[in-house]
């Protein structure tokens, strides 16, 4: 189990405008640096997201099968002893089948999981991060890019990992368990922006409205993830835990690891704050 480190609140981005050191990068330019490889790269406009991911203000990440190598709610439901029921309705969600509200009201009718359960789950069942997404996040932070992590999944599963990845509590958007004085589950907050379909896209246009940021990539395996573009400029699609069509069909590019993702930002990756010792 990785060791948690300190946790540093994210310093919100003062300007769109503003930038601290480095020239903005072309995305041809950054393409060019990969040299051969480059022909060997998957999307709708690869280029233009690498562009994006340079010159990004705020990157947004969904969580299950992209920050994490699993569905957060598929691993509460083993835990509970009832996968194999709520898997099923989690492939619909993920593959557009289906509303993501109808998924998510049917997968909690299903688990009606206490406080309690979701706490003995995490303590002994934790969940495990994307091999890379550390470094990417760790890189994006020095740069001064805001991250989010703005999921259909659930807050008390997934604040835990914001701190761990130092991403701060403000900077997740997810799905609130409502659960009565004494722990029980009622219900859950449908409210939230990430609890229905397109809420992906609502919750980046809040943001965007709220802080100004004037290039936003979504990162995800999703089809509720691809639904963010827009506002965002640009989505990476990740299949390094699933591979799904439309994602892969869809993304202005897709990655199965997030190495040269990573590269992009070390490399190219305008500074956005002034208040930043780079190594």
């Amino acid at each position: 189990m990785t060791t948690p480190r300190p946790f540093a609140p994210t310093v919100r981005f003062m300007s769109s405008e503003t930038t601290f050191g480095g020239t903005p990068a072309s995305g041809p330019e950054v393409l060019a640096s990969f040299g051969d490889r480059s022909a060997e790269f998957v999307g709708t406009d690869v280029s233009g997201a690498m562009e994006s991911l340079a010159n990004a203000c705020a990157v947004a990440f969904d969580v299950d099968s992209t920050v994490i190598r699993e569905e957060g709610i598929d691993v509460l439901a083993d835990f509970l002893g009832k996968g194999e029921e709520v898997s099923a309705w989690t492939l619909k969600a993920m593959e557009g089948d289906t509303k993501f509200e109808d998924a998510l009201a049917a997968r909690l009718s299903i688990l009606r999981p206490s406080k309690s359960d979701i706490e003995r789950c995490l303590d002994l069942r934790p969940l495990e991060i994307t091999p890379g997404i550390e470094e990417l996040i760790d890189e994006l932070n020095r740069k001064g890019v805001d991250v989010y992590f703005v999921s259909g999944g659930f807050r008390i599963m997934i604040e835990p990992l914001a701190r761990r990845l130092c991403v701060g509590r403000d900077n997740v958007v997810a799905n609130t368990i409502l659960f009565d004085s004494e722990g029980n589950y009622a219900g859950f907050d449908d409210s939230e922006p990430t609890s229905r379909d397109m809420g992906k896209a609502r919750a980046l246009t809040m943001l965007k409205e709220r802080h100004g940021y004037e290039t936003m990539v979504m990162v995800g395996d999703g089809a509720t993830d691809m639904q963010a573009k827009p506002p965002a400029r640009s989505f990476v699609g990740y299949g390094g835990v699933a591979v799904r069509d439309a994602v892969r069909d869809g993304a202005c590019w897709f990655v199965t690891d997030f190495e040269d993702a990573t590269r992009v930002v070390r490399d190219f990756g305008v500074r956005r704050r002034d208040d930043i010792d780079e190594e």
